[in-house]
């Protein structure tokens, strides 16, 4: 059988707000296509454009790869992004392989979904935090839907299970100065902080939280931990060593799991990116996208999105987090969810995680907070 050749598209914001996960996300994928390359009944050449955390670069950006004749893009980090590109696809009838989890209510007929659904991280997290930690918070994040969403949903949950948020707080995406809120919330002593902040934000309000609660005699990773479902191995060394440990992630991927492929995957990826950015969950879930696609391009034999997409449903792949399946009627990923500790050595400790992959539900239907999550037997299982 000839091998055939596809031009896939990836775009990924490598320099910006939030180029450190963004550039790892570009290396899973890129160990992706050269695997495939030396493996598979298909090649996939990637065309990579770098849209600098700028939306109408997005747009502008997905026009020219679709215009060029490529079907499928594997991209995106943002929910904005996400939403910005969307109807670029919808028009051209291409596919975009989003790999990075979200605040779900959103199934589209052009998007394959690689990264959890809010079932698989808030609501885990929620059961955590509330059953271990306390039901108190204080909510954060950058202003946009994927922070007005996830704490949408993390409200209606932690609410539905008798707790409550004292307030919450938006920033813009790249703002830094979080001194007053810092102080705010060290003032106000909640149980937890639920952070939905990215990228250079997330970093600064890391650094300044633990500094203004130092500064207190509060020790703040055991009185006042902050817990995120975004927090990844390659952002705890932007935080600095005296803010690194003891935060809380609510993730499907940590590369301290013990699994063969795992292993496998940590080793390529080191040999193949000894500089770095680590691995983290979006690289993973990218790594994932391109290796579905791989497979539903060879069994489709075509790149035409409607043949590919019925090629994907149903399909499994044995990937580091664990075996993962598209759900077909979602196109979602059936995904393990975990909960994770920051250390300082750059890493996370798994403390709790799923018996098995969970079912996608990305609009909550059989999940919804406000009516089960009280009734809910607990998602996780304590590993340590």
């Amino acid at each position: 059988m000839a091998i055939r050749h596809f031009r896939i598209g990836v775009m990924l914001s490598t320099t910006g707000p939030y180029e450190v996960v963004a550039r790892s996300m570009l290396n899973g994928a890129l160990l992706a296509f050269a695997e495939t390359a030396a493996t598979g009944d298909v090649v996939l050449e990637p065309v990579i454009v770098d849209p600098r955390g700028d939306l109408s670069r997005y747009r502008s950006l997905a026009q020219e790869l679709l215009g060029s004749g490529i079907r499928h893009v594997v991209g995106c980090y943002t929910s904005s992004s996400r939403k910005e590109v969307i109807p670029c696809f919808e028009k051209h009838d291409g596919l975009l392989w989003y790999p990075s989890h979200y605040e779900g209510f959103e199934s589209s007929d052009n998007v394959i979904y690689t990264g959890a659904a809010p079932n698989q991280h808030v609501l885990p997290l929620v059961d955590y935090m509330v059953s271990r930690v306390g039901n108190r918070a204080f909510c954060i994040g950058s202003n946009y839907i994927w922070a007005w969403e996830n704490n949408r949903i993390f409200r209606e949950a932690l609410s539905a299970m008798g707790g409550t948020v004292s307030a919450e707080r938006y920033f813009p995406v790249g703002d830094t100065d979080f001194a007053a809120v810092a102080e705010t919330i060290a003032e106000q002593r909640p149980a937890f902080v639920f952070n939905n902040l990215i990228g250079t934000s997330a970093y600064a309000f890391f650094r300044q939280f633990r500094e203004a609660c130092t500064r207190r005699g509060i020790d703040q990773a055991a009185e006042i931990p902050v817990a995120s479902c975004t927090l990844s191995e390659p952002e705890l060394d932007e935080l600095g060593a005296a803010s690194i440990d003891g935060h809380l992630s609510s993730s499907v991927y940590f590369s301290s799991l013990q699994t063969p492929e795992n292993a496998a995957f940590l080793k390529a990826y080191a040999a193949r990116f000894p500089t770095g950015p680590a691995v983290s969950a979006d690289a993973e879930s990218s790594y994932i996208a391109v290796k579905l696609l791989a497979a539903a391009l060879a069994r489709a034999g075509s790149q035409e999105a409607r043949r590919v997409r019925a090629a994907v449903a149903g399909q499994t792949l044995n990937a580091p987090q664990g075996e993962i399946r598209i759900d077909p009627e979602t196109f979602h990923a059936w995904l393990t969810p975990r909960i994770g500790r920051s250390t300082p050595d750059k890493q996370f400790q798994v403390l709790l995680e799923a018996r098995q992959p969970v079912r996608p539900d990305p609009y909550l239907i059989e999940t919804s907070p406000r009516f089960a999550v009280a009734m809910r037997p607990p998602l996780l299982r304590v590993v340590q």
